[in-house]
């Protein structure tokens, strides 16, 4: 805190940045660590579930059980999807609640699509602050110790001084940009690329469940 007192002006605007970047990257870190856990762990609970009670209305009735689960979420859409289907064709008397021709089928995979869609950008969500973080905080802690150092061999040749004893403090008050900078960035790129790998899995998880979903349905309308 000291050091920080007694740097220039600018350099001091720019340490502010860099701790705005690097609590709020930090707080992004917490919170998304939470939801993506909580989205594997529930996905994974709403999995054992789904295959162990096989019936969609009682399913249905417990997805409240799952609220952070992608898969419940998508899973809520498509059967969704499928009681509408089912309602349209009970008000037409007809017998097949899903078309020959797979159109209500085309439906439903729209449905699971955009669910899909819709929950990975609520996954990806603040991931781009990070990665923003990341790449750019080095180079304004960079800019920092520059002007920094700028500043000080102004200091020198104002003194006519370079003994280490006149150089030594301006040239460390200017690293500390730098090393703030690299406090801020390394943490954002590591969750960066971990939360990235771990909604990679989710994505992939989400795609299987709704190739299966679409299977169940349409094995249901080849056996009426």
């Amino acid at each position: 805190m000291g050091m920080f007192a007694q740097t220039g002006l600018v350099v001091k605007i720019v340490l502010g940045i860099l701790l705005y970047f690097s609590v709020v990257s930090w707080a992004i870190i917490f919170y998304k660590f939470l939801q993506v856990h909580r989205a594997n762990n529930e996905s994974e609970r709403f999995l054992d579930f789904f295959w162990k009670t096989k019936r969609f209305d009682a399913i249905n009735a417990q997805l409240d059980r799952f609220p952070n689960s992608p898969l419940s979420v998508l899973f809520n859409e498509g059967y969704g999807e499928l009681r509408k289907l089912q309602e349209k064709g009970e008000e037409r008397e007809e017998l097949n609640v899903i078309s020959t021709d797979l159109g209500g089928i085309d439906n439903i995979s729209r449905a699971l699509r955009r669910a899909t869609t819709s929950e990975i950008t609520r996954l990806e969500k603040y991931l781009t602050f990070l990665a923003t973080t990341g790449s750019t905080a080095p180079f304004i802690g960079l800019f920092g110790t520059v002007w920094g150092i700028m500043v000080a061999f102004k200091g020198i040749g104002e003194t006519g001084s370079a003994s280490l004893a006149v150089v030594a403090p301006g040239i460390a008050e200017a690293l500390i940009a730098t090393a703030i900078g690299l406090v801020a960035a390394i943490p954002a790129v590591m969750g960066y690329n971990h939360f990235q790998n771990r909604i990679k899995v989710l994505i992939a998880e989400m795609d299987s469940f709704s190739t299966e979903f679409l299977n169940i349905v349409q094995r249901s309308v080849s056996k009426k």
